[in-house]
């Protein structure tokens, strides 16, 4: 394989593992409530730590497919069906898009449930509108509900949904709520039903990370995690010290490994952009001699990249 391939396959392995760690520390019920705190108005003003009582079992993480069918799995159990998330035949279904990070809630009320979901983008998509996407997945979110939340016409037993999406490197710090709105256009009628089921926060972390104050609380904290940045220590020391979240061994490796693999992807970056230079002048008439004086590179290695551009396209 060719210098430039093996960068690029390094460089993606790399980044999948960040944004696996990603996850996993989104996914801390530490994390999680502190993110319910700010999104959901039933837990507004409560301290996060009252909160994790209320998230049920382990966060999925990476685990429930997103596609229409594939979202629940059917398995008999002591003569009777029994739905749930389908995190099943992972090896089969690789290719599959996953929900980030998905579980319930229980409300205060003991009774209730809502079904939240958190996703992380190191960025704004280009090829596609990101609030599109988030409709898609929260639709997934109610649909996916039948014969595991309720059955057959069941409708008013279909659970608050909440798909939360933490977007990285914007060009502020934003939260915006989502939600559906009753507008009459011929005269008024009190339909019944719930209007709140539907809810996508769209919360967008500036690159620069903001001063601890109550209006960009959560971004700090979101941003401090997820920033490539910071230092193991200063990571440790905002989760720590200002928003008072117990350091536990697996956060403390997690944010390790979140540091380590930033410097992997920046070390990376920097290898397959010179590749890509050195291609660009190659298509341009450049000769590899040209090349390695400009760039001040051993000959041999810029035959090798070229050698793997010309393989790649034959």
């Amino acid at each position: 394989m060719d210098t430039e391939l093996k960068n690029a396959v390094r460089a993606t392995d790399t980044k999948a593992q960040y944004d696996t760690s990603a996850k996993r520390l989104l996914g801390q019920k530490s994390v999680l409530a502190h993110i319910l705190v700010k999104t959901v108005d039933e837990f507004k003003a409560m301290n996060p730590k009252d909160v994790v009582s209320y998230i049920e079992g382990t966060p999925y993480i990476s685990a429930v497919p997103v596609e229409p069918g594939l979202t629940n799995i059917a398995t008999e159990k002591s003569g009777q069906r029994v739905v749930s998330f389908n995190t099943e035949n992972a090896e089969v279904n690789e290719g599959l898009v996953r929900f980030d990070i998905i579980f319930y809630v229980r409300m205060k009320d003991g009774l209730a449930q809502i079904i939240v979901n958190v996703e992380a983008q190191k960025d704004e998509p280009a090829e596609y509108q990101i609030l599109n996407r988030a409709i898609f997945y929260v639709s997934r979110l109610i649909s996916s509900q039948k014969e595991r939340d309720f059955e057959n016409s069941s409708y008013d037993d279909i659970k608050r949904v909440y798909s939360i999406w933490v977007c990285m490197n914007m060009t502020e710090n934003t939260m915006s709520h989502i939600h559906l709105t009753k507008e009459d256009v011929v005269g008024s009628y009190e339909w019944k039903g719930k209007l709140d089921l539907l809810n996508i926060i769209m919360i967008s972390l500036a690159k620069e990370l903001p001063k601890h104050g109550e209006l960009y609380e959560l971004h700090r904290l979101l941003g401090a995690l997820l920033s490539q940045d910071l230092t193991i220590d200063q990571k440790l020391d905002i989760i720590g010290n200002e928003y008072d979240i117990p350091i536990e061994d697996n956060l403390r490796k997690d944010v390790s490994d979140m540091c380590n693999l930033s410097q992997g992807i920046e070390d990376k970056g920097i290898a397959i952009g010179e590749a890509r230079i050195i291609i660009s002048m190659y298509n341009n008439g450049f000769t590899a001699e040209q090349i390695a004086a400009a760039t001040d590179k051993d000959i041999k290695d810029i035959e090798i990249i070229i050698r793997g551009k010309e393989l790649a396209t034959v």
